[in-house]
């Protein structure tokens, strides 16, 4: 896989985040957090593994909206 396949898939992500508030209540969206963190955690493992120069911390990052597609800071 390349950064371009890496940054697709974390924009997917991004979009599956469950948000709140959840008109079907507390507990389905913090199942739904907890089942979406499982999967990027398991995806981001599976990247790695397809890419030795992927950086894990990066893409969770990017996906947090801590930082853009390659790093740098986020434009407002």
């Amino acid at each position: 896989m390349t950064k371009k396949h890496f940054i697709a898939l974390a924009d997917s992500l991004r979009l599956q985040k469950p948000l709140k508030p959840c008109p079907l209540g507390n507990e389905y969206f913090l199942g739904a957090l907890r089942q979406w963190e499982s999967m990027r955690n398991d995806l981001a493992n599976f990247c790695q593994s397809q890419n030795p120069n992927f950086n894990r911390e990066r893409w969770l990052a990017y996906i947090a909206g801590e930082c853009g597609p390659n790093g740098g800071k986020v434009a407002h």
